[in-house]
């Protein structure tokens, strides 16, 4: 007894779904791979930034101590004369701490910035990567339902996907 089993590989329409699934499964893994590297490089730029405003509070702390010894020698110090030239040197090393510290503040709203940005890019490529995944399951709904509108609603969608990828990406 022989059993037919229907073959839809000779139906055109399959042929062109299944061609349309595999490059929008090709589409959705390079997404997917951005999105990984752009949310790897948010957390690297939010380290930087926290480093940056650990180091700023590091110097603004320096600048205080600085501040309170040079005081604290000018208020005890029983000869004025004798303890000028170390006021004045803690007085040097709190302005350098308080110079560094603003150079630093800018330097750590730069960073901010950079790290805003790539939590932006990941963020579309998350979306996109959503969508481009959604346009692989309507693509492949057509070889259950064999209704050409799933294939259509899924290149609409892995289209705003890759939309979306694409802006991701030119986000620099």
């Amino acid at each position: 007894m022989e059993v037919e089993v229907p073959h839809h590989a000779a139906d055109p329409m399959s042929r062109r779904v299944g061609v349309l699934v595999s490059v929008v499964g090709i589409l959705l893994s390079v997404v997917t791979i951005a999105s990984h590297r752009a949310h790897t490089q948010a957390v690297i730029e939010r380290t930087k930034v926290n480093d940056d405003w650990s180091y700023y509070q590091a110097k603004k702390i320096r600048s205080n101590v600085y501040e309170v010894a040079a005081t604290l020698l000018a208020e005890l110090s029983s000869d004025a004369a004798r303890s000028t030239g170390p006021i004045q040197k803690l007085n040097a090393a709190r302005d350098k701490e308080i110079k560094d510290a603003a150079s630093l503040q800018d330097e750590a709203h730069d960073q901010e910035r950079q790290s805003d940005l790539e939590e932006e890019r990941a963020l579309r490529y998350d979306i996109g990567e959503g969508l481009l995944e959604l346009g692989l399951v309507l693509c492949s709904l057509y070889f259950l339902a064999r209704n050409t509108f799933f294939p259509i609603a899924g290149i609409v969608v892995s289209l705003a996907g890759i939309a979306l990828g694409v802006v991701g990406y030119l986000l620099h």
